[in-house]
């Protein structure tokens, strides 16, 4: 045979070998090696992705069997990786996920790790049929936010004695889920400080990445390759990331644990590229970018997430525009739809554009105007004035939180799954600081008649300012009876909390989100100086209808039935209120007593 023939030959033999040494393409179905097969000292092979889109395989061998260490018949297979790399990063953030193969046939994922503080290359693998469990569940299990918080906490699986010596472990060292980094881009130092402490009780370690146009390669996935789950996009990206375990028919398998434990989900899937990674004592990690949206993720559970390749699913536009004396910026963002993450996100999103601006640091007063658009609905209208204090609390956190209340409410409301459009906001900053408190109050008689004006005075004290009298004109109801009538100058939120009834009271006990709508549309604005006049009189509350005065008839059919369903009595009845703009936040409250006679 001459040279070139035989060179050839060779070449193909080493191309041949080189795929088979591979993990199966996106359109094969991998061939499973069952957990009752695997025995201590068998040798394997994982995949995973160091830097760039290179498939990297790392040889293990099996310490032994788990039984039970996730719960009930949720083995793990404890392994050891070898190899020069995995011997200098350990089990890398990022590598839960990475496929697992014996004899050429997929047995699992890597899914944890030895402890904190240690490079030992030791890891847990989570059987493929474990995994393959979350196909057959559906509903999503009720998930509120304590609950997520605790979901995310890692649990901690201790290593048994007769594996100590092998592993080359301490007594109290514990197999903990591989870290799932949380990539990040364009979110400010400001930002994190401020959401830090919510992000990471996701249990997730977040990491400056990036964002790469989308491909046409992008949904061609091959186990060990990385995806993306969008929680933001647009001006600020948000994204946990893991390894692919299996491609088959379209359906995905990655991570080997849960993100969120959220069950039943539908959230953006989309292609991760690693950068690099980061070799460290700590916590070594992948450094990774996302790209295009590949698919949906569906399930997110203890042994695994799941998703389709295909289309993503709808998110909800956010826009911030902020308007400062030296400059306008405008922001895009599109956030994920889950009434677990949403709130937090819209929040998070909304504090991000607000300290984009350079003028941000002076510590203005912002104004916030904007909308939740619904479908079907009257749109939520968010408006209000916030002002810096004395404590060590940027103002736009409050402008976020407050969006973020109001959000929540509307989005996790008991009556029906809203179909929100997009969020609407414009902040505008304001050079000064305008805020003043309530000093005290008076009037200029105590005794009043029926159908009488009198005129309230109230002291204000405004920041590093003169302090000045604001006077406020209330008319006393003419049915008003003899006798003593509170009368309440106060702020907004000390109305919206304590006088307002309908605000105080359980959202269940409205007929319906439209009613919903109306109530937070309703609510008072900061920037307004408020005088409520209260009676001794009861107040009967039905459903989202208020009826000062309530009958003795009506009370006593009421104290009758046994369940009285969204029925509620108060023991005062608001007898009027007034206010006056003051274009600047009020803040406290003062009551006075008013004789009628």
């Amino acid at each position: 045979m001459s040279f070139a023939p035989r060179r050839l030959l060779l070449l193909v033999l080493a191309a041949l070998l080189l795929a088979l040494s591979l993990p199966l393409r996106a359109t094969d179905t991998p061939e499973l090696f069952p957990l009752s097969k695997i025995q201590p000292g068998m040798k394997g092979v994982a995949y995973t992705i160091f830097s760039g889109d290179k498939i990297e395989p790392m040889d293990l061998v099996v310490l032994g069997i788990l039984h039970n260490a996730l719960g009930p018949k949720q083995d793990i297979i404890l392994v050891q990786l070898i190899g020069e790399k995995v011997e200098h990063t350990g089990v890398v953030a990022g590598m839960s996920g990475s496929p697992v193969y014996f004899d050429g046939k997929l047995a699992g994922a890597l899914s944890l790790k030895l402890g904190l503080f240690t490079k030992e290359a030791i890891g847990g693998v989570t059987p493929i049929e474990s995994m393959l469990d979350v196909e057959k569940s559906s509903a999503a299990p009720a998930v509120t936010a304590s609950a997520l918080t605790s979901a995310a906490s890692s649990p901690h699986i201790p290593i048994p004695e007769n594996f100590v010596q092998r592993t080359g472990a301490g007594s109290s060292e514990f197999l903990v889920p591989i870290d799932t980094p949380l990539i990040a881009s364009g979110l400010y130092p400001e930002t994190l400080a401020q959401f830090g402490n919510q992000l990471s009780s996701w249990g997730m370690s977040v990491m400056a990445g990036g964002t790469t146009p989308p491909s046409p390669d992008d949904a061609q996935l091959k186990p060990g390759d990385m995806v993306g789950i969008d929680l933001v996009r647009g001006d600020l990206s948000i994204s946990p990331g893991c390894t692919v375990t299996s491609v088959d028919a379209g359906r995905v398998l990655a991570c080997g644990h849960p993100i969120f434990s959220l069950g039943s989900v539908s959230m953006p899937m989309s292609r991760a590229h690693v950068i690099t990674t980061l070799a460290s004592a700590m916590a070594s990690t992948k450094i990774v970018s996302t790209g295009g949206t590949i698919g949906t993720l569906t399930q997110d559970r203890l042994t695994a997430v799941m998703g389709r390749l295909g289309e993503g699913p709808p998110m909800i536009p956010l826009e911030v525009k902020l308007f400062t004396p030296v400059a306008e910026k405008d922001f895009h963002f599109e956030l994920i739809q889950s009434p677990q993450l949403t709130p937090i996100l819209v929040a998070l999103a909304t504090f991000n554009g607000i300290v984009g601006s350079p003028a941000y640091g002076e510590g203005p007063t912002l104004q916030l105007d904007g909308a939740i658009d619904l479908k079907g609905h009257t749109p939520v209208k968010l408006e209000n004035l916030f002002a810096p204090n004395d404590t060590p609390v940027p103002t736009g956190i409050f402008v976020a939180l407050s969006v973020q209340r109001d959000f929540a409410r509307i989005y996790s409301n008991p009556y029906e799954l809203p179909n929100v459009e997009k969020i609407s906001l414009r902040v505008t900053a304001l050079s000064e600081r305008r805020w003043a408190a309530i000093d005290s109050a008076w009037i200029e008689k105590s005794e009043v008649r029926p159908g009488e004006t009198v005129a309230v005075k109230v002291l204000l004290r405004p920041y590093r300012g003169a302090p000045f009298i604001k006077e406020i004109p209330i008319t006393i109801p003419p049915q008003s009876a003899r006798g003593t009538l509170q009368l309440v100058v106060s702020d907004a939120d000390t109305l919206n909390r304590n006088v307002e009834s309908l605000s105080s009271g359980s959202q269940a006990q409205l007929p319906g989100l439209e009613e919903l709508i109306n109530l937070i549309n309703r609510e008072r604005q900061n920037d307004r100086l408020y005088a409520t006049l209260l009676q001794p009189t009861p107040t009967l509350l039905v459903e989202d209808k208020e009826m000062p005065n309530a009958p003795v008839s009506e009370i006593n059919v009421l104290d009758q039935r046994q369940n009285s369903g969204g029925a509620r009595l108060l023991h005062q009845s608001k007898a009027g209120e007034w206010s006056v703009e003051m274009h600047q936040v009020i803040a406290g409250e003062h009551t006075l007593t008013i004789t009628v006679k």
